[in-house]
């Protein structure tokens, strides 16, 4: 018998019951063309004379060895690429791992409006067609103080819409130390050019006076932009309007200001020294026009942009033919609600991890770490320590922000640091840390408490 005939044929090898239980899981087209690559691999490997021979001796031997096979390439290419992970880097916002994570009530509520129907565009007192971009108004009006509302799908957006509706054709004064880059590649010059606003420079990259923006305006002018620095500072000789002044000049020149605050800060007084951002309804209240901010930075909740003002310009807002292409799904919806009732109830400090995490204190981080070290006290393949460390805000929110904290620190007598914080890496799930001095890290105020027993289980499984 030559070798490719011990090979089984197609027809033979779907009968097999392990293939058949491959069907109903990955479905006969699938299987069938991972089958017949399988196979054709194997037959190369048993032709190639300049391979060693083969164990495979028989029928039996090479069917199997194709099932394994297939199982295991068919698990490779059906695994979805987007997979939970463990945050242990202590970067509280992170947009490299989906920034905020979701409060339980926006997850059961998302989860219950998924399953069926709901009232997105229709209006059930009158019966007839609705519009989508009045849901969450009503509660983004009671935490933010503003009279409307307006959601998009992130805070760029916003700040497009906001211009296109607002400036189009027309100058939007900004600070030249407020151009700056929102992450991505993508800054705020280019957004105002693709709005159809004319960017309108005034002051410099550190000083910039009322002054510079009362002698910049003309016919021309529609608004004046200002740039909240949330994930930027500029220190030592500076000088900036209060958002106050801007208002002021504005209603004198009958001008709307408009704010872009970049994070979006909704915490009540348990958070209120916890980050240095102005809180939404501070500008508010200020008279700013309109605020845009994200939903899924300080606020925790879904990804969104969200736009609050007065009613005229957020008309205005809400029927610009770009409000269609930014609009958000029911779920964002879903999710952003159940995390605005939280803050509305005054709980969000307890309910919304973002909210949790800024407000932990470094004697609860202490004792959960304690509690993992413990039980890690007797694994002989990674030491362990606590030490002193920080959290940072991430999300170009807070910038500079320090936490204090305390780590969880790794050690592993055949490792190095790299070497470990890749295996972290590989695991399921995975657990991202971070390298200090030469050391892996782990900060569990980024870990979600119902997570530390997971995490405890991954590293006593450390290889």
């Amino acid at each position: 018998m030559t070798t490719p005939r011990i090979l089984p044929s197609i027809d033979r090898l779907r009968q097999r019951p392990a293939v058949r239980a491959l069907e109903t899981e990955y479905g006969p087209p699938a299987v069938l063309a991972a089958l017949r690559g399988v196979t054709d691999m194997l037959r190369r490997e048993l032709t190639a004379p300049e391979l060693p021979a083969s164990p495979i001796g028989n029928s039996e031997q090479a069917a199997s060895t194709i099932e394994q096979r297939t199982a295991s390439q068919l698990a490779v290419e059906f695994e979805p690429s987007l997979v939970p992970v463990i945050n242990a880097t202590g970067v509280i916002v992170h947009t490299n791992l989906g920034r905020a994570p979701l409060a339980q009530p926006a997850v059961d509520r998302m989860a219950g409006l998924a399953v069926g129907y709901t009232n997105l565009e229709y209006d059930l007192g009158t019966g007839r067609r609705g519009s989508r971009s009045l849901h969450a108004e009503r509660l983004l009006s009671r935490v933010t103080t503003a009279p409307a509302a307006v959601v998009v799908n992130n805070n760029a957006a916003a700040v497009l819409l906001v211009l296109a509706a607002l400036a189009d054709g027309r100058e939007a004064i900004i600070s030249r130390g407020e151009l700056v880059e929102i992450g991505g590649g993508f800054r705020i010059p280019d957004v105002m050019r693709q709005s159809g606003a004319l960017v309108r420079e005034v002051g410099t990259t550190n000083k910039t006076r009322s002054a510079d923006y009362a002698a910049a305006i003309s016919d021309r002018t529609a608004l004046i932009l200002r740039v909240h620095p949330s994930n930027f500072r500029i220190e030592g000789f500076t000088e900036r309007p209060r958002l106050e002044e801007l208002v002021t000049l504005g209603k004198r020149f009958q001008i709307p200001v408009v704010e872009d605050l970049g994070s979006g800060n909704l915490l009540d007084d348990h958070g209120a020294g916890v980050v240095n951002e102005p809180p939404v309804s501070a500008s508010v209240a200020s008279g700013a026009a309109v605020c845009c901010f994200s939903g899924d930075k300080l606020l925790g909740g879904p990804q969104a942009g969200i736009i609050v003002g007065a009613a005229e310009p957020l008309s205005r807002i809400r029927r610009h033919p770009l409000m269609r292409a930014l609009r958000v799904d029911k779920m964002t919806y879903a999710a952003l609600e159940a995390t605005l009732l939280e803050y509305a109830r005054g709980r969000a400090h307890t309910s919304v991890p973002v909210a949790r995490m800024l407000t932990a204190t470094i004697e609860a981080i202490d004792a959960r770490a304690a509690a993992v070290a413990d039980q890690l006290a007797d694994d002989a393949r990674v030491a362990v320590d606590i030490i002193d460390g920080v959290s940072t805000v991430g999300g170009g929110g807070a910038p500079g922000s320090a936490l204090p904290t305390r780590l969880l620190q790794l050690t592993s007598p055949d490792a190095s640091a790299a070497t470990l914080e890749a295996r972290l890496r590989g695991l399921r799930p995975p657990v991202i840390a971070r390298i200090e001095d030469n050391r892996v890290v782990l900060d569990l105020r980024t870990v979600l408490p119902e997570q530390d027993d997971q995490l405890t289980s991954a590293l006593i499984g450390l290889d």
